[in-house]
């Protein structure tokens, strides 16, 4: 179940609000120009899918958000335990950055936590299989996937390069739960 966690940046241990219904959320996160949804594969996939298949299996949900958001790269992350460099993506991800385009996630499988850090509030949006979360580009925010990462997900672009952060320098992301801490 996805849930968002909304924070004053004054009281970074204690949550103003936390919302568990789909609709809340996104009523809560649609104003400020985040896309939450929630999808449904039309296929259905195992551990053993490729790339290939689970992008199939969306393939009417990310052609829709290509024509919307003019993304032009489409790819597929998968980490787990068992990743070479699991410790080295779960710090880089950890730092507070922006992007100069839309950060687009869908989890196949998993979970994962964004945090949003908008004026003076930390929205921390706890995705999880069938969230997609569209971030809009220019927004700070981090992403932690857990010190036992397992998970899945669809990546749209719109450079394509791929991920391209600019991190800010700040340390804020230290301040608030992590992933694990809200599980």
């Amino acid at each position: 179940m996805s849930q968002l966690f909304v924070y004053h940046t004054s009281q970074p241990k204690q949550a103003v609000k936390v919302l568990n219904h789909l609709e809340d959320i996104i009523n809560t996160l649609t104003p400020l120009g985040v896309r939450f949804e929630h999808w449904l594969a039309s296929e259905p996939l195992t551990a053993e899918s490729s790339s290939d298949e689970v992008i199939a299996a969306y393939t009417d949900d990310i052609a829709r958000l290509k024509h919307e958001g003019g993304y032009v790269a489409v790819d597929v992350i998968s980490v787990d335990d068992q990743h070479p460099r699991k410790e080295e993506l779960r710090a880089k991800f950890l730092d507070e950055h922006a992007h100069d385009d839309d950060e687009v996630r869908f989890f196949v499988t998993g979970r994962g936590l964004f945090s949003l850090h908008i004026e003076d509030h930390i929205y921390a949006v706890l995705c999880e299989k069938g969230s997609l979360i569209s971030v809009p580009a220019g927004t700070k925010h981090w992403f932690d996937m857990g010190e036992h990462p397992r998970f899945i997900a669809i990546r749209l672009f719109n450079n394509p390069e791929g991920w391209v952060a600019d991190y800010t320098g700040d340390s804020i992301a230290d301040q608030y739960p992590k992933l694990d801490d809200l599980l």
